[in-house]
């Protein structure tokens, strides 16, 4: 039996579980995932183990991302330009690679429900400068995006950002944000702002353009106030299930040996256990 994990601390609220134990009963194949309560302290020995243990490889959360990336013998150009690491496989002479698929499921899923959304290659706005806004910098760059800018509320972590990706990143104070809406084709939230538990997002959606494509990171609520305050004003929206699912897809690959869908079917399995449908 081949058997895969995610390793977090806390590591209770992945959803990797329920969509790769989804895909290996859809596919029949003999294998099994699980979840592992890692701490940080006790990483680097654990991923020494990790084939030890049994495994064929990993996912990796917060706040372990950075740090797996550092204990990988190899990494793909996607881990080395966003920093950080959230897919491990061993390959067959046990050499640990890396990867980072977050950026592939961001763009991937945005892809699939809005395929114009850079029709009219106008600018991005990108809230937050954390790992995912990384992730997703990196993927709307490959994509041919040529001005992103970049808001958040930690005026030096968005200025570090912007400066390491190059001058197609400007970044714009966090009080601006609204005003730097006018014009832009796309608008993502990459930080945790709006997801359950956490602080309200405050934007205002009044300058964007009313046939501007809204994406939120944030899959908890699926629906969460941005995109409904989108919704009701007539932009399209993306929601942050799909980038979950899609980022998936890499790491099934490489540990159980079959490319799996992202289908309506996954998609309804999972967003019930959000309390969605």
């Amino acid at each position: 039996m081949r058997r895969a994990c995610v390793i977090g601390w806390p590591v209770e609220h992945s959803r990797s579980p329920l969509i790769h134990r989804y895909w290996l009963k859809h596919y029949g194949i003999d294998g099994d995932y699980v979840k592992e309560a890692v701490r940080p302290e006790e990483l680097a020995r654990f991923l020494g183990s990790l084939g030890a243990r049994g495994y064929a490889g990993a996912n990796v959360t917060l706040p372990h991302k950075e740090a797996a990336l550092r204990a990988a013998e190899s990494a793909d150009e996607a881990a080395m330009a966003i920093g950080a690491a959230n897919t491990l496989w061993f390959d067959p002479d046990g050499t640990l690679h890396a990867s980072n698929t977050d950026a592939y499921g961001f763009m991937t899923n945005l892809e699939a429900e809005a395929p114009d959304w850079n029709a009219g290659r106008r600018p991005v706005m990108l809230l937050g400068a954390g790992g995912a806004a990384r992730a997703i910098l990196h993927g709307l760059l490959a994509a041919g995006v040529s001005r992103i800018l970049l808001a958040n509320r930690t005026r030096d972590r968005a200025e570090d950002l912007a400066e390491a990706f190059g001058e197609a990143v400007e970044m714009v104070d966090w009080a601006d944000r609204n005003r730097a809406l006018q014009g832009c084709g796309l608008l993502v939230n990459a930080t945790s702002l709006g997801m359950t538990g956490k602080e309200a997002l405050d934007v205002d959606l009044a300058a964007l353009p009313n046939d501007a494509v809204v994406a939120d990171i944030v899959y908890s609520p699926l629906e969460t106030d941005l995109l409904a305050a989108a919704r009701a004003r007539g932009n399209r929206v993306v929601d942050g299930l799909g980038m979950l699912l899609h980022q998936a897809v890499p790491g099934f690959e490489r540990w159980f040996g079959v490319r799996p869908e992202v289908t309506p079917e996954l998609r309804a399995h999972v967003a019930a256990s959000l309390g969605a449908t």
